[in-house]
């Protein structure tokens, strides 16, 4: 985790009788691994915390140690000086004025920046100078680092919370993905593909773990085989964020190399982490720019290209609905497409089975393709379980606004067993069907679905045209 300097406190050493041999024998076993881990200081204390040894002062019952007290120790303790490292200022809030913003207020977490100084300002690449720096104590010349201040600029420029101030002769990276060490704090497994909020420093972006590399074993330091993270766990991952950080390896920058991951519907932090290396592909892969987009396409058609995605249990009614409702749209002349879950897996996601991490990913590939068919210009219908909150978020973020329409096809669960057009209940109640969804694999339903088709007491003729009608509303 970056940590250089360790102070041990032996504690309960009343119960060896204070005998140094058992001391030194800890002490040497803590040298060994600090020595493996390339910590640079280590200093180890013998301590009674109830009696107060070694604490605040000297105890004359460990008269064999000469070293400083553990109060002693943590005052003596330094952080690591910045030395010469360039500037680094992630702004943290922008002053506006009525013609411009040009005061970005933020802490400088390395080196120093001056009155006349030219920056840079990332991912941007804008340049401006320093015009004035402003701080509590008046108008200083300089700004050092550790220090939070404001710096006004001499033009307005393009800049928001999260970028980076930085010195133009040795700006920081910028890139989209990322090798990372990460330490897993969520109480559910990490899974990839599934979409999470990245906080580093003020800039915030939402973020995918795309491939777990290995688990760290933490008394060994082997690298250990891993699809998923529990509680506890390191890993070594690859991360791809939706938008390009300013970054620099946690070894050189604790503020632009660490960061944390939150749990999108929760809101809870799940996982701190330190990025290690930009992947090659995240700078030789650039966006091609097309002269003719998604719009142009669905003009030609003569219509508002979306997906809709239909969601629910198992024998709930999807597929059925989904090919009455492109029979109606193909009636009504409109160029549809359907993407069936059943139909996928025999081809495009056949290497994929049915554990947590495979389904995830499923959805994600399908979203894609998904977003793919839209951008064609064509009404894409996509009739897939999908049961997670997260992933079908993830999908809905890959469209427009107002291009993904979500359909809960809400069937119970009975009724599902009832129908039971493949024998899969049966199965899944034998025990030769485990990740079942609605079994021991659960189903999370929308919370907010755009629309809610409740299928009991109807039949498919009559939910299509619960759909049909709000599709033409929306129209």
């Amino acid at each position: 985790m970056g940590i250089r300097q360790l102070l041990l406190a032996v504690n309960k050493i009343d119960l060896v009788d204070f005998k140094q041999e058992v001391f030194a024998e800890i002490a040497a076993e803590l040298g060994r691994f600090a020595a493996e881990c390339g910590v640079e200081r280590v200093e180890a204390i013998p301590v009674c915390a109830i009696d107060g040894d070694n604490l605040v002062r000297s105890s004359s019952r460990t008269e064999w140690y000469r070293g400083p007290t553990l109060v002693e120790a943590l005052e003596t303790i330094q952080p690591a000086p910045a030395g010469t490292a360039p500037m680094r200022m992630p702004v943290q809030y922008v002053i506006r004025h009525a013609e411009s913003d040009r005061a970005l207020c933020g802490r400088i977490v390395s080196g120093q920046v001056n009155v006349g100084d030219r920056v840079a300002v990332l991912p941007s690449g804008a340049e401006a100078c320093v015009s004035a720096i402003v701080a509590r104590c008046g108008q200083p010349i300089h700004a050092v680092a550790g220090e939070s201040t404001t710096l006004v600029l001499d033009r307005a420029v393009d800049v928001g919370r999260g970028d980076v101030l930085a010195a133009i002769a040795d700006p920081p990276s910028v890139a989209d993905q990322f090798q990372a060490t990460m330490l897993w704090l969520g109480e559910h497994d990490l899974i990839a593909g599934r979409p999470y909020l990245l906080k580093q420093h003020a800039r915030e972006v939402t973020a995918s773990v795309i491939e777990i590399r290995h688990r760290v074993d933490i008394d060994s330091g082997a690298e250990l085989a891993a699809n998923a993270l529990s509680l506890n766990d390191i890993g070594v991952v690859k991360i791809v964020t939706s938008q390009p950080l300013v970054w620099e390896p946690y070894r050189a920058s604790r503020t632009l190399g660490g960061f944390v991951l939150i749990d999108k519907l929760t809101y809870d932090t799940v996982a701190a982490g330190m990025l290690q290396f930009a992947l090659r592909r995240a700078s030789n892969i650039r966006w091609q720019t097309l002269e003719i987009d998604g719009a142009a396409r669905a003009r030609l058609k003569q219509q508002s290209a979306r997906c809709i995605w239909l969601t629910g249990l198992s024998a709930s009614g999807k597929s059925s609905i989904a090919n009455l409702l492109e029979k109606r749209l193909h009636a009504a002349g409109r160029h549809t497409y359907i993407l069936d879950g059943d139909n996928i897996r025999h081809g495009l996601n056949r290497d994929l089975g049915f554990t947590e991490a495979d389904r995830a990913e499923n959805v994600r590939r399908v979203a894609e393709v998904a977003r793919l068919i839209v951008d064609a210009g064509l009404i894409v219908v996509v009739a897939f379980i999908s049961p997670f909150r997260a992933e079908r978020r993830l999908a809905r973020a890959l469209f427009a606004e107002g291009q993904f329409v979500e359909v809960f096809v809400d069937t119970t669960l009975e009724e599902c067993e009832r129908r039971d057009p493949k024998g899969l209940y049966a199965k899944a109640r034998s025990g030769l069907l485990p990740n079942f969804t609605g079994f021991d694999s659960p189903y999370e339903p929308p919370e907010a679905p755009d629309v809610h088709v409740v299928t009991a007491g109807r039949t498919v003729e009559e939910c299509v045209e619960q759909l049909f009608q709000h599709l033409q509303h929306l129209s």
